[in-house]
């Protein structure tokens, strides 16, 4: 009998060590956020570690050595990258390109957009005005050929780019009956504009001299033009917040909605603001101005967030939704970028102030990128009052945060939310739009080929030099060529899973995809070698940081009575850190994986792909 005993005991021992593993690692991942496994993977770990505390240390066990399993495979595949593949993948990424501008120049100029599978123009949906996931971006104004131009000379194409220019003069007018978003046409249109003007007539930043005979800054003139154009959005709101939309010739319509999202109204300043100080007009800039410190004026007293809709006119937030994705990324990045641009300290204390808010209520999973027990970190979608998950997915626009971190210095925490993006395009050779993280699975389907994992991935390159994020672009590059190139160009795949596809190229696809694929490759490329510093606007656009920038031709007028400085945020904040601040990353782990072989696996696993 005694012996049954003991059998029936190490079955009994062995089943209940199975079921907690299979606990820890066959549900899919448990983040830390909803549900807490009462035996988890950490207090294994420690369980493991108690009992083997006088065994050699190469002995030992952590619940990450089940991820660690296969780290030489991840060596093997990410830790070098030859120079003649760089130049391959350099080349892939300039034909990718062509072969989209080529056809959209010979199927589908001058109309906004090309039909990629049809070789056919777009242009706005007329027939159907309320169709605004096409009239937003689509103004009848070129847009593809305008939100192209910068992109022509970062390939090292003059001649080509002389010639859109001309284009662009000759044929392009924003007198037109069109109604778009304001957010839409100022960051594709107005920015390409300013920042092909200024590459124009600067000889210093940073392509040499590319401007021609007979240029009279006529792309400043259209910016101008269209600046004035977008001017009534501001017009008779309560808060000073914009208008989401405006006729072109009409102005704000009669039947216009009184919510906006906040990166769409927040994002204005980085254009608005160059272009007041190239012509010494400070309407532009303080009306962009003016509406970031209205939605900065509404965040909530109890964590410092903002949501992702307001009211124009109440100033009552619609949408309470905290996050990092739609409706909110580009208001996080503008108040960096505005601070490097102009200098103005007001700009900076309100993204420190952001970004505590954001590591403070969004941010879960282990404190440290590379070292420690947990899971990894994760930036969440929140109730903006109480800070409490809403819900448990994320969108692809959230992949341009690790962008924002390496200029903001956070190149650790940078690398580890890139990874896990990395992670869901390896799965489906494409970004759904949504990913449910706890589900482990795409909640909305399609991928319209943006550029926000690509930016993020070209950003760490730089910080870092390690030829991981060289594999991840040929990896992204080899499954665009593969799942969305099609007879004309490159189409949205409308399914991330089967590969089906929508017939639309969006103009960001040229503008910002392609872009930041090359230069990711072009270690030459004259943005790399010029003694100028620069920055990309959020579509991508190039400018440079320029002296002149900081200096206004006139006086504020409203300081700080609007009360966006608060008097809890002191004036003499610390200076920023060094945005490129290499230095962070220790110099043994230039050469190595960005990310220790076991966290990438545990990544890996908690997207589902093994």
């Amino acid at each position: 009998m005694q012996w049954r005993s003991i059998l029936v005991g190490l079955v009994v021992l062995r089943l209940s060590l199975s079921c907690m593993l299979w606990l820890a690692f066959g549900l899919g991942p448990s983040w830390g956020f909803n549900f807490h496994l009462g035996f988890n993977l950490h207090k294994l770990d420690l369980l493991f570690r108690e009992e083997k505390e006088t065994e050699p240390r190469d002995n030992s066990w952590s619940y990450l050595s089940f991820f660690d399993g296969n780290k030489d495979e991840y060596v093997r595949r990410y830790s070098s990258f030859p120079d003649t593949l760089k130049a391959k993948m350099k080349d892939m990424a300039k034909e990718m390109f062509y072969f989209g501008y080529d056809n959209y120049m010979k199927y589908a100029f001058p109309e906004d957009e090309l039909n990629p599978i049809d070789c056919e123009g777009r242009g706005p949906d007329v027939q159907n005005p309320s169709n605004i996931n096409i009239n937003d971006v689509l103004g009848n104004y070129s847009l593809t050929l305008i939100d192209t131009l910068d992109t022509l000379l970062v390939l090292g194409n003059v001649s080509e780019f002389q010639r859109a220019v001309k284009l662009v003069i000759d044929t392009v007018s924003f007198d037109k009956d069109s109604t778009v978003q304001v957010f839409e046409a100022n960051i594709r249109i107005l920015g390409s504009l300013i920042s092909a003007h200024i590459l124009l007539t600067d000889p210093k930043h940073p392509f040499g001299n590319v401007g021609f005979e007979g240029y009279d800054n006529e792309l400043l003139h259209l910016a101008h033009d269209l600046a004035v154009r977008l001017l009534p959005a501001f017009e008779n709101t309560s808060t000073g917040i914009p208008y989401p939309r405006v006729n072109l010739k009409n102005g704000v319509p009669l039947d216009s909605v009184n919510e906006t999202c906040t990166a769409g109204a927040g994002s204005l300043l980085v254009e608005f603001g160059i272009l007041s100080r190239l012509i010494g007009d400070s309407t532009f800039e303080w009306v962009a101005r003016r509406a970031v410190r209205a939605l900065w004026n509404l965040r909530s007293n109890e964590t410092g967030l903002l949501g992702n809709v307001v009211n124009i006119q109440t100033g009552q937030w619609v949408g309470k939704q905290s996050g990092l994705g739609a409706g909110m990324d580009s208001f996080y990045e503008y108040l960096f970028k505005s601070y490097i641009l102009f200098g103005e300290k007001e700009d900076y204390r309100m993204f420190t102030a952001a970004y505590e808010s954001i590591q403070n209520h969004m941010r879960r999973g282990r404190e440290s990128c590379n070292e420690g027990e947990g899971d990894p970190p994760l930036y969440v979608n929140v109730n903006m009052f109480s800070g409490e998950i809403m819900n448990t997915w994320i969108d692809s626009l959230q992949a341009f945060f690790p962008g924002l971190q390496v200029l903001n210095g956070d190149v650790d925490d940078a690398i580890c939310l890139h990874a896990f993006y990395y992670a869901i395009w390896k799965r489906f050779g494409a970004l759904p739009e949504r990913y449910n993280w706890q589900l482990q699975a795409p909640d909305v389907l399609f991928y319209p080929l943006r550029p926000e994992l690509v930016e993020s991935t070209y950003l760490l390159y730089q910080a870092t030099k390690n030829p991981f994020y060289l594999h991840v672009g040929m990896d992204i590059l080899q499954s665009l060529e593969k799942n969305a190139k099609v007879r004309c160009g490159y189409a949205t795949l409308h399914h991330v899973v089967d590969k089906s596809k929508e017939d639309r190229m969006e103009s960001f696809f040229l503008s910002e995809t392609c872009k930041y694929l090359y230069l990711l490759f072009d270690e030459d490329n004259p943005l790399h070698k010029s003694d100028n510093k620069y920055i990309f606007t959020t579509e991508g656009h190039v400018v440079p940081i320029d002296k002149r920038f900081r200096e206004k031709q006139w006086n504020d007028d409203f300081p700080c009575e609007e009360g966006a400085l608060a008097e809890s945020e002191p004036v003499n904040q610390p200076a920023p850190r060094n945005i490129s601040n290499c230095n962070r990353i220790p110099e043994e782990r230039r050469y190595t994986l960005p990310l220790k072989s076991v966290y990438m696996r545990q990544i890996d696993h908690m997207v589902g792909l093994f």
